[in-house]
């Protein structure tokens, strides 16, 4: 069971770089998928998620990512992608995607860290002005 995080890089801030997150050994549309970063000196935060958890897609962005930040998901080919646009110097960051299964949880637990099971390795992410 395994997460893997790729398509981190370093660019200039307006461009665009889409990351994506692909499970091996478990269906990952059978799960809740979160991104998280967390930037140099900062803890952990969570921006983004998708939940099917009450039986349709649901999708979750952290004020500072709104309106950049867009999710999908390819049951496919077992990947979520995080698409990032209009990128800017404060999002340089490690960037983690986790999984947890599907399960209704208040908004406010939606995102919270301690309920995520799965987690990826990791991708940089490197925005300069």
């Amino acid at each position: 069971v395994q997460l893997q995080a790729s398509g981190g890089g370093s660019v200039q801030s307006g461009e665009s770089l889409r990351l994506s997150c692909t499970a091996s050994g478990f269906a990952l549309g059978d799960y809740a998928v979160a991104w998280f970063r967390r930037a140099p000196g900062k803890e952990r935060e969570a921006i983004s998620c998708i939940d099917d958890s009450d039986g349709y897609s649901q999708y979750f962005y952290a004020d500072s990512v709104k309106g950049r930040f867009t999710l999908s998901r390819d049951n496919a080919k077992n990947t979520v992608y995080l698409q990032m646009i209009s990128l800017k110097p404060e999002d340089t960051a490690v960037y983690y995607c986790a999984a947890r299964l599907r399960t209704t949880l208040q908004v406010m637990d939606v995102m919270a860290l301690n309920k995520y099971n799965y987690w990826g390795q990791g991708t940089q992410v490197t925005v300069s002005s």
